[in-house]
């Protein structure tokens, strides 16, 4: 395998004073990360300052709710039809997760001791994931990006600390592939083995922010076996300022041409690309909110941060409660729900194939209507009427600007 770069986000901390310890230690790490990004595969938010948070005792990530830009992806609509179910298994492919989390722990994956009953890849697993990088399964987060994902995935509700998964009551599988000591071909290898791992471990989703610019044959075919398990990966689409449409700037995994992969880039406040996103018309499906997003941090703190690892989450999240109104839906199911029912804005025509945020609402409402008049689950477009002349108009621009590209 070869070396891989993967600065998958170049992430801004903006913390609470409680945690400005705790932070500033993080980002000690983070700036590490950047400097070795050149010749190994990162995955992860490089924090570039830090600041306090004076927001008020509400969600304070705006990509929940926000009053600004109404940018945000319509979640709290969402949950009037469906928080989601423990038996839908989100593997988050990570630096690992904080399972003590007061927000997470009620929602972290538990694995089976009985090795003889255990479909898992190793026989048996008694904890909440599996570590590869100290190969035990403690995959305890001892950087805080992992933990932050899985916050924005699903943490549950609690507007005292201002914090929500999209989806509430899922169960969060922790895989810990990096090490920030670790070669890239070793982190490569690593990420290879957690997604076997998470799709013989019943994963219904993987997330991963992970990623670089060189094919890897083994990550390929590791990912073609999810696709044939029914298992979606949400990957990021990388953190360059680049266009991914163009050979020289392919940022894998997302730029593999299979049916179960969803590539993701991140979206500010006013529903503006944010300035390190990658992008790509035909390369990128869809965008979603990542810039300063607040969630979980280890050790029951909370911290805010930038890139396409936390858009990417917000997608996953969405997934989940899709699978979870019903869990039959196959990946490419899933991924015309969400691709076919996304806020289209002109900032992003030319940017990601859809020319769109995501809308878990729209979503949900999509898939209801389809199992309402009995047809196929997620085979269905959305309802023109829901859109504006304006964006009828912008949609007809894009898969225009598409064609011509193709």
């Amino acid at each position: 395998m070869r070396n891989r770069k993967n600065p998958s986000s170049k992430t801004q901390l903006i913390v609470h004073p409680l945690i400005l310890t705790f932070v500033l230690a993080v980002s000690t790490s983070a700036q590490a990360w950047s400097q070795q990004a050149a010749r190994t595969r990162t995955t992860h938010s490089n924090a570039t300052s830090v600041q306090s948070s004076t927001a008020p005792k509400a969600y304070k990530n705006w990509g929940i709710l926000n009053q600004q830009d109404k940018s945000h992806i319509q979640a709290v609509d969402a949950w009037k039809l469906e928080k989601g179910r423990k038996d839908i298994i989100v593997a988050v492919i990570d630096t690992g997760v904080d399972a003590s989390h007061p927000d997470l722990k009620s929602n972290i994956w538990e694995g089976t001791s009985d090795r003889k009953t255990s479909t898992s890849l190793f026989g048996g697993v008694s904890g909440y994931g599996w570590n590869f990088v100290k190969n035990n399964d403690a995959p305890g987060d001892d950087h805080g990006h992992g933990t932050h994902v899985a916050g924005i995935i699903g943490a549950v509700a609690n507007p005292e600390a201002g914090v929500s998964g999209v989806a509430q009551k899922i169960s969060i599988m922790a895989v810990k592939y990096y090490s920030e000591s670790a070669s890239g071909a070793t982190n490569l290898s690593n990420t290879v083995k957690a997604i076997d791992f998470a799709v013989k471990n019943g994963a219904r989703i993987i997330n991963y922010s992970g990623g670089g610019p060189e094919f890897s044959e083994e990550e390929y075919l590791a990912i073609r076996r999810a696709e044939l398990a029914g298992v979606l990966v949400v990957a990021a689409a990388g953190n360059e300022h680049q266009d991914t449409d163009q050979v020289e700037n392919y940022y894998y995994p997302s730029a593999y041409r299979l049916s179960n992969i969803l590539s993701v880039a991140a979206t500010d406040i006013h529903n503006r690309l944010i300035r390190s996103s990658n992008w790509g018309a035909r390369r990128v499906d869809v965008a979603a909110p990542g810039e300063n997003i607040y969630s979980t941090l280890p050790g029951g703190r909370y911290g805010y941060m930038t890139g396409t690892s936390q858009a990417t989450a917000f997608v996953s999240g969405v997934a989940a409660l899709l699978l979870s109104k019903n869990p039959r839906l196959k990946p490419v199911e899933l991924k015309k729900l969400i691709l076919e029912n996304v806020d289209r804005f002109p900032t992003l025509i030319g940017k990601v194939a859809t020319s769109g945020r995501v809308n878990a609402y729209k979503s949900l409402v999509a898939l209801e209507h389809t199992l309402g008049k009995g047809g196929r689950p997620g085979l269905v477009r959305a309802n023109p009427a829901l859109m504006s002349e304006q964006l009828r108009s912008l949609a007809a621009q894009s898969e225009q600007r598409a064609t011509v590209n193709r």
